[in-house]
């Protein structure tokens, strides 16, 4: 049977060259890079809806994250939702979060 296939000898193997700093520079790089281009601009993202929730005012005109406009008419603190009213005689709860943007005084009008 050992004619069928061929036998497979292991040659000496060379050592690594470059040691271990090599490999630990590459890796602080590679988290430098991961910290600038992914962790930051996120973290910097979350902390300004975080500021927008927290200024929400009655009268103000907002975006939805479904894409609708409408204007706050009552915050309540201890609660996390705002009603908004889109339209005469529609008022929903909208829960904090999913306000995406405050818009300018007088957007709704416009449009």
């Amino acid at each position: 049977m050992d004619f069928f296939i061929a036998s497979a000898y292991a040659n000496d193997a060379a050592s690594p060259q470059g040691g271990s700093f090599m490999s630990l520079a590459m890796l602080g790089i590679m988290v430098l890079i991961f910290y600038f281009l992914l962790y930051r601009p996120q973290a910097k993202r979350v902390k300004e809806h975080k500021n927008l929730v927290s200024s929400l005012s009655k009268g103000d005109e907002v975006l939805t994250q479904g894409g609708l406009l409408g204007k706050i008419t009552k915050v309540t603190e201890e609660k996390d939702f705002v009603q908004v009213s889109f339209s005469e005689n529609v008022e929903v709860a909208v829960q904090k979060a999913a306000i995406t943007a405050v818009l300018p005084k007088g957007t709704i009008k416009s449009i």
